[in-house]
């Protein structure tokens, strides 16, 4: 009976460990060392982009933004990329948006320098995010009265 309770508490004690695991790795959270190097960039809106969006190039995820602040008048982005990751000092960032009203995430696009980013510097360029409810309020309230001439 003490060896049937012995590996039914080691069983439940195994099953909590990975549960905790799981769950902070996918918070963000490293146990055994984090293998990413941080650097930054600059944008004139983050437009809804949330900590924890996801960073890809070419559609495969490369980290994560960890952070957003106020730098001056600009928003500042922190990211977190893989160690395996070799980021051009010329590379462009973007914001962009999954579908229609989908989730944001920061588009990379690699550029063609030789020489790469280190943990700490900036990516320069960056583009500015297309708001599309801003574009659909600047349709609907911005529009002049359009009735023909002559009818009321």
């Amino acid at each position: 009976m003490k060896r049937t309770e012995f590996y039914t508490g080691l069983f439940i004690a195994f099953g909590l460990f990975c549960f905790g695991y799981v769950a902070l790795s996918l918070g963000g959270l490293r146990l055994f060392g984090d293998k990413r190097y941080k650097i930054y960039a600059d944008f004139v809106s983050t437009s809804g982009l949330k900590p924890g969006a996801v960073i890809e190039i070419a559609g495969v995820q490369i980290g994560n933004a960890t952070d957003i602040e106020l730098k001056g008048n600009k928003a500042r982005l922190t990211f977190r990329i893989d160690s395996s990751v070799k980021l051009p000092t010329d590379s462009a960032a973007a914001i962009r948006t999954r579908g229609l009203i989908g989730e944001k995430f920061v588009k990379i696009t690699p550029g063609a320098d030789d020489a790469v980013l280190k943990a700490g510097e900036e990516i320069t360029e960056t583009d500015q995010v297309v708001d599309l409810e801003e574009l659909i309020g600047k349709y609907m309230f911005d529009k002049k009265d359009e009735t023909p001439k002559g009818k009321k």
